[in-house]
């Protein structure tokens, strides 16, 4: 069935009566997606893209499973949880059995954002404190509450407009952060730096309510904590009265692979206060959760306010939820992200080993950044040409996207139907792009076999693109992270002496 309005017709509408900080991906030319399926999008014309960043459709684009399910309900009943129904119980009971045996009890919202709104306000009940602290470039949601503990959004508003209530410990981001690679013990280095956020905050009559973290950062740029760093943290919070939250929503539900859950790459020792989740729990259906502890819910529940959501839990959302549990486990998805992960990690690698413009490449499962620096021993972004990259991919119908504080890295985030002949696709274009910049700028040395004039017209011509490039990135709009967009203007990034590069 053809579409009521062409392309430009749609972006016109849109710009009437879309707010303005409503952006688009790839602003310069937007896409309009009509159909999807699997890990790939269809535009009007029936043109295919490859999509490697859409963890919202977790299991795949239009899942006949989850739509079947969805469908089958809907022709049922759906009302609110008011009203007793088995979906929202044998949910509850098989989303906890993936988790370790004190997180038992579930609260069903409708968004990452409400999931980890709710999250602060069982945090600030349970001792009745009411400060947060959050992580360098972290962003956990777009509701006032969230907007308050997340770097990532109030450092692009005025001077003064971090809160009094929230503290930023440092991203433990052992590639560009404070403590690095050659760090002996960069887990300790960085929880220490919580400590003395801590201590610092008593000494001036405040009280640590939580402690908030996504398991592994995606718009921080794509970072995984070291291992022990999550132990040592709570250790500190819980001593000051305070409890950990951790942030599944980009995260979760295998997309590690090994683990159905980031936060396990800690250890077996650790176990959060709180989980937030969303995005992959409804396979683009809206719904969400926060799972947490007997004691926290009582406490949440002894202050005498009826917590009631009108569309969490609804009977539709739990049957599309434990479709994608069953998805999950008979398609083998965790397998599949190891295995797919495992071979991208090594594709990405032997890019590293051949393109200086690749500096760092880090990632496990399914969730894979790929640093792009200027200068490998300064570390200098290489923002431009990330950007640059985004845009030639899509030209060759592939979605990527890039992110971080200097919008430098590329995030791999695919539905998790992802195939080692989709990462090789992907990978293969990318070097492709990848020696054409490094002509250009003159990265690398021009093929012997070249005539001077071919190397002139080579680097005249990736000049005119990256001047081309430049000039574009003080118009490309940017996004919330959580839109999965990454193209973004230079004047909202975060300044860069506020890490060490």
């Amino acid at each position: 069935m053809g579409e009521p309005y062409s392309k430009a017709e749609t972006l016109a509408l849109r710009r009437k009566y879309i707010g303005p900080s409503c952006k688009v991906f790839f602003a310069k030319d937007p896409l309009k997606i009509v159909r999807a399926h699997g890990q790939y999008m269809f535009d009007e014309n029936g043109e295919k893209y490859l999509d490697c960043i859409n963890n919202v459709a977790h299991v795949g684009h239009c899942h006949p499973h989850v739509t079947k399910a969805a469908t089958k309900q809907m022709e049922l009943l759906n009302t609110n949880s008011r009203f007793l129904h088995d979906n929202l119980v044998q949910y509850a009971q098989r989303l906890t059995a993936t988790l370790p045996e004190k997180l038992s009890v579930c609260y069903f919202v409708n968004s990452g954002s409400e999931a980890n709104d709710l999250a602060l306000r069982l945090a600030r009940q349970y001792r009745g404190h009411q400060d947060v602290i959050t992580l360098d470039h972290a962003y956990h949601g777009h509701v006032t509450s969230l907007i308050d503990i997340s770097p990532y959004k109030f450092n692009q508003l005025e001077k003064d407009s971090k809160k009094e209530f929230v503290h930023v410990a440092p991203s433990p981001d052992i590639y560009r952060g404070k403590y690095r690679e050659d760090h002996p013990d960069p887990a300790s280095a960085y929880a220490e730096e919580v400590k003395k956020i801590i201590e610092q905050a008593q000494k001036n009559g405040r009280k640590i309510a939580a402690f908030i973290a996504e398991s592994m950062q995606s718009c921080g740029g794509q970072v995984i904590p070291p291992v022990g760093y999550f132990q040592k943290v709570a250790q500190y919070v819980h001593a000051a009265g305070g409890v950990f939250i951790t942030d599944e929503v980009q995260v979760g539900f295998g997309r590690v692979g090994k683990h159905f859950w980031a936060f396990q790459l800690q250890g077996e020792d650790f176990v959060p206060d709180i989980v937030t989740m969303g995005k992959p729990i409804g396979n683009g259906h809206p719904m969400s959760c926060v799972v947490t502890t007997k004691e926290i819910a009582e406490a949440f529940g002894a202050s005498g306010l009826e917590y009631f959501n009108t569309f969490g839990g609804n009977p539709v959302s739990c049957a599309i939820g434990l479709a994608v549990l069953e998805i999950i486990e008979k398609e083998d998805l965790q397998g599949n992200a190891t295995r797919v992960g495992n071979y991208l990690l090594e594709l990405l690698t032997e890019q590293k080993q051949k393109h200086p413009l690749v500096g760092d490449i880090r990632g496990v499962g399914l969730f894979v950044g790929v640093d792009l620096v200027k200068d490998r021993q300064k570390r200098t972004p290489a923002t431009a040409e990330a950007l640059h990259l985004i845009y030639k991919l899509k030209e060759q119908q592939i979605l990527l996207s890039a992110d971080g504080p200097h919008r430098n890295v590329l995030k791999f985030k695919p539905p998790m139907c992802f195939t080692m002949e989709d990462a090789k696709h992907v990978v293969d274009k990318i070097d492709v792009l990848l020696t054409e910049l490094e002509a250009a700028t003159g990265m690398k040395t021009a093929n012997d076999a070249s005539t001077n004039a071919q190397n002139r017209r080579k680097v005249n011509e990736g000049n005119s693109q990256m001047q081309s490039v430049n000039e574009s990135i003080g118009h490309i709009n940017g996004a919330a992270c959580r839109q999965e967009n990454g193209f973004y203007s230079d004047k909202h990034s975060v300044p860069s002496k506020r890490i060490q590069t």
